[in-house]
């Protein structure tokens, strides 16, 4: 059955109540806000001040707000609870709503498997009569949230609307997700025990299904170039990548066409140089005519890789100019929310400090040259959906 607005709320089923008197179901009379986040998520995370200012805002009118930690990621129930506990101790020591934790997944098979919530952070709110007013993204709880406390939301012709836009656009994503998860779980599998050749399996398995996944496609050219290193298989397969990419005309897929080519976490000796630039040259090519530097378009997300492209073919001060604008653009007329800023700087900062080959600053941040990748960094097959 699917979960939708009007919908009677699910019960709550959960391991253990980590903050908070626990909370089996919802009370008649008051309005939940049942939030799904993880503390490796950096959106949830950056909402979690939001929701601590929604409950202290609205305490008075019935609001409780209650977080579910459900995609904890360690081997163990007890391993991911004791990381979750820690976590909550050093950076929500003034937590004001209840976290609850759920390994086995039962939140999700009752609340977002029902409802099609693919990602997370999600949000539910439910109403004062204990039905399902609102699922969504947090940040569209300062307009809603009001509505439904005083219990205008849900007879609304716009929560109708936006109701009937989210199923429509979240089952379609929430049927490919379910095809895709045992190849997924196969892969990352095989990936935590570097069995590369089940891994290729299971992506081959893949693209047999979806063969216009980038995660798939990223992953098959990435296992076969750098980590089984079998550049007669291989090589074609990056040709394909990188044909469709600009083909697709699409920034995201040339993007990362390149860093498969030229991110400094892969090893790139066993290509053929000629054909690596060649290919570098085609993709930087038509990512700066897609997103031109004179353009307005954000440009901290693709003007990296295509800096390193050049920084490697010897053109040191085009390196350096399209990592300035990639910066600048952090603080262009569309903003970017404060806690990607941060996740982004460091890693701009080291690469202009590497191309200046001096010491280089943004406010309080600031980068010496290094010619090494971070401790601790390491090149992935593949991206996790979240």
């Amino acid at each position: 059955m699917v979960l939708q607005m009007k919908s009677p709320a699910p019960p709550i089923k959960v391991d253990t109540w980590l903050r908070g008197e626990p909370l089996t179901n919802v009370q008649p009379g008051k309005v939940y806000i049942i939030e799904f986040w993880a503390t490796w998520c950096e959106l949830c995370v950056a909402e979690m001040l939001d929701l601590m200012r929604l409950q202290e805002k609205y305490k008075d009118g019935g609001l409780e707000v209650v977080g579910v930690a459900a995609d904890e990621d360690a081997p163990t129930a007890i391993e991911a609870r004791t990381k979750l506990d820690a976590w909550l101790t050093e950076k929500c020591s003034h937590l004001n709503y209840r976290i609850a934790f759920d390994y086995t997944g039962e939140m999700k098979k009752l609340w977002r498997e029902p409802s099609f919530s693919v990602g997370i952070p999600a949000s539910f709110v439910v109403d004062r009569d204990g039905h399902i007013a609102f699922i969504g993204h947090p940040s569209q709880l300062d307009e809603v949230l009001p509505k439904v406390l005083n219990g205008s939301w849900r007879i609304s012709d716009k929560a109708k609307a936006a109701d009937a836009e989210r199923i429509a656009t979240s089952e379609p994503m929430a049927r490919e997700k379910a095809l895709k998860q045992p190849i997924d779980d196969t892969f990352w599998a095989a990936v935590k025990l570097e069995d590369w050749k089940t891994a290729l399996w299971a992506i081959e398995g893949g693209i047999a299904l979806m063969p216009d996944d980038i995660n798939f496609r990223l992953a098959h050219a990435h296992l076969l170039l750098h980590k089984i290193q079998d550049m007669w298989t291989g090589l074609p397969v990056m040709r394909q990548l990188v044909r469709d990419a600009i083909d697709k005309n699409s920034e995201d897929w040339m993007v990362s066409a390149l860093d498969q080519l030229f991110h400094p976490a892969n090893d790139h000796s066993r290509l053929p140089p000629a054909e690596r630039f060649a290919m570098g040259k085609e993709l930087s090519e038509h990512i700066l005519a897609l997103n031109p530097p004179q353009g307005d378009s954000p440009k901290f997300r693709s003007y990296p890789a295509v800096a390193r492209y050049h920084y490697e073919n010897g053109n040191n001060n085009r390196a350096i100019e399209l990592v300035e604008l990639a910066l600048q653009s952090l603080d262009g007329p569309e903003p970017v929310p404060d806690e990607l800023k941060e996740h982004l700087l460091p890693d701009l900062l080291q690469a202009l400090a590497n191309y200046r080959g001096g010491k280089v600053c943004y406010g309080s941040l600031c980068a010496a040259p290094q010619n090494k990748l971070p401790e601790g960094a390491k090149a992935q097959p593949g991206e996790k959906n979240t």
